[in-house]
């Protein structure tokens, strides 16, 4: 009996390894087409950008949404209608005649797709005990690092011989998932409580705001700052709140929140700076930025759950330092050989996504260990939430960082005369990680013994 469940329940983490991969791809697929995409439908840049920050917008919040809803709702019928939602759209992409159909057909896309990192994160919290919680997360999270590559490769290969609308069809693959979930889900316990929604459309309505500021102009904090006022207002006064106040006075949730927004904001810098320094230092085309992130994605995958495993047996503690040491490695090689040979760097990018990944696992074991049973969903929906804007955010100062070109290299073992810029933003992201890895190890020291492992889990 026990052999069958376990079975069941690997089955079912590779199922969402795979789902987590395609809805992945589904954020990246169209980055590498919008010119193609304005050029069809003769748009302006601010127009056609819409096919990703509506996506963006609606995916970030739609975690949060969802995770609420799993508190709720079993996670078989919001991942039913989530991927219902997100064939339907696809299909309707690919059928899209016009910019507008086009831009309904990605709402609906992202509408459909937030259920699934929300599912993702939840899954090894609700069929996993404890000591198995690090592997199970570390192979679902193998997904995010497979999506991550495998989307601009994808994108690049399809467009070169057929047309851009066949984009769409690759998440439509997800549907025949759906039996696999009815089938392994069980029937799980959920707390019958009624839903905020004025306090979730108000959440909805702040963290909207705040990643057009990031995005497009910095006057919409105001609007976010107003509405995530109403939302602290409206969860304080409300007899059943969308978020529960008690789950940021817990203190290590607190904690880990604070601890993931700065690591997110880190290893965004991975996903956006490194194509930009191929192509501007190395001169590489769009397909070849792509086979040289493949080794670093393909080690990930291969590692990913020895990090779990790793947090299972020895804490997350081990693991935190791990992660944070990899990081840190990759960012002084990136700043120290900017323009050595591309392998090598492909080489360097190694350490760095899988420090990346890693840190993934422990942030999301260590939130998971500190929230009760019925606010598991929000509290793991805020944290995904989150990494969105976190993401936004990131993007937005890396962009200005890099447009403030300069010849003068902070790094006094560089040999290296261009992409100076970038090699300074590496070896201020490689301090940042030492400062990080300083503040988790006092946090360590000032915790009692004997709170000690509660709060390593």
């Amino acid at each position: 009996m026990e052999t069958t469940l376990k079975k069941r329940n690997g089955t079912l983490l590779i199922v969402v390894m795979l789902t987590l991969t395609l809805s992945s791809m589904s954020i990246l697929l169209f980055n590498f087409v919008l010119p193609l995409i304005r050029e069809e439908f003769q748009l302006t840049s601010s127009q056609v950008s819409w096919v990703t920050t509506s996506y963006t917008l609606i995916y970030g919040i739609g975690t949060a949404i969802y995770g609420k809803l799993a508190d709720r709702y079993q996670l078989k019928y919001l991942l039913t209608f989530g991927l219902v939602i997100f064939s339907l759209a696809s299909l309707l992409g690919f059928f899209s005649t016009s910019y507008w159909l086009l831009l309904v057909a990605r709402c609906m896309q992202a509408i459909g797709a937030a259920s699934i990192p929300a599912a993702a994160t939840l899954i090894p919290i609700r069929y996993y005990p404890v000591e198995e919680r690090g592997k199970a997360m570390a192979t679902v999270f193998t997904g995010l690092s497979l999506g991550s590559v495998l989307g601009p490769i994808t994108s690049a290969l399809v467009v070169s011989v057929l047309d851009w609308r066949w984009l769409f069809v690759i998440p439509m693959l997800l549907v025949f998932t759906l039996p696999i979930y009815l089938k392994l889900l069980g029937d799980e316990q959920v707390v019958k409580t009624r839903i905020d929604w004025l306090g979730g459309a108000l959440l909805a309505l702040g963290v909207a705001q705040i990643l057009l500021a990031a995005t497009i102009h910095i006057m919409w904090l105001i609007g976010g700052a107003v509405a995530l006022i109403l939302f602290i207002a409206r969860i304080r006064h409300a007899k059943d709140p969308f978020v529960q106040p008690k789950l940021f006075q817990n203190r290590e949730y607190r904690f880990y929140l604070i601890l993931a927004f700065i690591v997110t904001g880190i290893g965004y810098s991975l996903i956006f700076t490194i194509p930009l320094f191929l192509a501007e230092v190395h001169t590489l085309q769009a397909s070849i930025i792509g086979l040289v992130m493949v080794p670093a994605a393909a080690v990930t995958a291969l590692l990913n759950r020895q990090g779990g495993k790793l947090a299972d047996k020895k804490g997350p503690t081990v693991l935190f330092f791990t992660a944070t040491s990899l990081m840190c490695l990759c960012f002084l090689l990136l700043s120290t050989f900017i323009g050595a040979s591309v392998w090598m760097i492909a080489g360097v990018l190694i350490f760095g996504y899988l420090g990346q990944s890693f840190m993934a696992i422990v942030m999301s074991r260590g939130i998971s260990l500190t929230l009760p049973a019925k606010h598991s969903g929000i509290g793991m929906g805020l944290l995904m939430m989150q990494n969105f804007i976190v993401g936004s955010i990131a993007i937005g100062i890396y962009s200005r960082v890099i447009d403030l070109e300069t010849s003068r290299s902070w790094n006094p073992l560089s040999p290296h005369l261009s992409g100076s810029v970038f090699s300074n933003l590496y070896l201020t992201l490689a301090i940042l990680c030492v400062t990080v890895f300083m503040v988790y190890y006092f946090r360590l020291r000032s915790i009692p013994k004997k709170s000690l492992h509660e709060f390593e889990g």
